[in-house]
């Protein structure tokens, strides 16, 4: 059995766990700003999602992560379609996310309805990655 509930401070332990490049000081924000979920199977916390608003209005998805060992058992796809209609509930009509072209991550989100947008090179000395696509859904 599973259920999504928005981020809390007792979550913050097992959130680390997964996210490594969320600031601590935005996690209280993601609390507070109710910006995140988390996702438990039988009352343990297995995935998380997080998201902020692109240009102060469109929903983004900032990570979408399920722990290892819980992957390939659709929590991911439960995670993006819970957010998509909290989205919808709250007026929005499309959200958007991102992926590095060289992560498997652009499937996934195919799979769900997402379609390429555009995309980012960084080229920065010192912050050069892979190109980051961008993906769009209208809900």
């Amino acid at each position: 059995m599973t259920k999504i509930e928005y981020v809390t401070s007792k979550d913050k332990a097992f959130w680390y766990s997964l996210d490594k490049h969320l600031p601590e000081k935005e996690f209280e924000n993601k609390v507070q700003r109710k910006q995140g979920y988390v996702l438990f199977a039988d009352d343990k916390p297995v995935g998380l999602l997080r998201y902020n608003l692109f240009w102060d209005n469109t929903p983004f998805c900032t990570m979408l992560f399920v722990d290892w060992s819980e992957q390939h058992k659709g929590y991911g796809k439960q995670l993006l379609n819970h957010w998509e209609q909290d989205m919808k509930s709250q007026g929005y009509g499309m959200v958007l996310t991102s992926t590095q072209v060289d992560e498997s991550a652009q499937h996934f989100y195919r799979k769900n309805g997402y379609n390429d947008c555009g995309s980012l090179v960084m080229n920065i000395p010192g912050f050069e990655q892979p190109m980051e696509m961008f993906m769009s859904k209208a809900i």
